[in-house]
């Protein structure tokens, strides 16, 4: 294993917040930035380029599943290693991402999600009384059908070991927001190990963050994905977003 560490930035209009994300980043521990503008109408590119980030640009907005999607298939061809999925508006803090490489690299996990339910500060950093409430109803929901103890599936803030991109379908889920919960099912399907670490949360006027209805549209999703996973578990229905890429490849 050759340890290549690539960080996928999907952004959309990202320019005000790109480079104090980037700074952030300890390029030390990062080999490679590649940062996927998903038709953004600032100059969230230009700047990118500025920064010596390498840039690929969807034509149009094609939503954040699609963006993500671009971003692992890109980072694989790249001979990524570790790939760790930090948005480019600075509400996650690039400066744990160093923690989660170190998890991985010792072998101590093959998923990393940052929590920012963990540790008690959400509430403190600004996110919504709506969606600490919702995203622990969701949790409960979503550790009572998987049998773990997460406190945060809907975090945007992820590493993954290659090996796991490479068995997940990823491919087939959703292009919107709901991409994060479908992965990370995915993940769990597939029995590999998924940890946590603590980050601050940070809400503030140019991160970027859904309103009430698209925060209520996606718990519905999220409750879906559990109920077709369980479907699939038990056998009832088989859904192919939660089959290895060769099963789909052969039928």
């Amino acid at each position: 294993m050759n340890n290549k560490i690539i960080v996928v930035m999907p952004a959309y209009n990202a320019s005000k917040t790109l480079e104090m994300t980037y700074r952030d980043i300890n390029r030390d521990v990062v080999d490679e930035i590649l940062l996927v503008d998903d038709g953004s109408r600032d100059d969230t590119i230009d700047k990118a380029k500025k920064l010596g980030i390498i840039v690929i640009a969807h034509p149009k907005n094609m939503g954040y599943g699609a963006n993500l999607k671009t971003c692992f298939k890109e980072a694989l061809k790249m001979g990524a290693e570790i790939v760790i999925v930090l948005h480019p508006d600075y509400q996650y803090c690039p400066k744990r991402l160093d923690e989660m490489v170190r998890i991985i690299k010792n072998n101590e996990a093959d998923v990393v999600l940052g929590s920012r339910i963990e540790g008690g500060t959400a509430i403190k950093g600004g996110m919504p009384l709506y969606k600490f409430l919702g995203n622990n109803l969701l949790n409960f929901i979503q550790n009572m059908a998987y049998g773990l103890n997460l406190s945060d599936y809907a975090t945007g803030y992820k590493a993954f070991k290659r090996e796991v991109l490479e068995n997940i379908p990823f491919v087939l889920n959703s292009n919107g927001f709901l991409f994060d919960e479908e992965i990370t099912t995915q993940a769990v399907n597939l029995g590999y190990r998924i940890t946590q670490i603590p980050i601050p949360t940070k809400y503030f006027k140019e991160a970027s963050t859904v309103n009430f209805l698209t925060s209520l549209n996606y718990g519905l999703g999220t409750v879906l994905v559990v109920i077709e996973w369980l479907l699939h578990r038990t056998g009832i229905i088989k859904f192919a977003i939660f089959k290895k890429p060769d099963d789909i490849n052969k039928e």
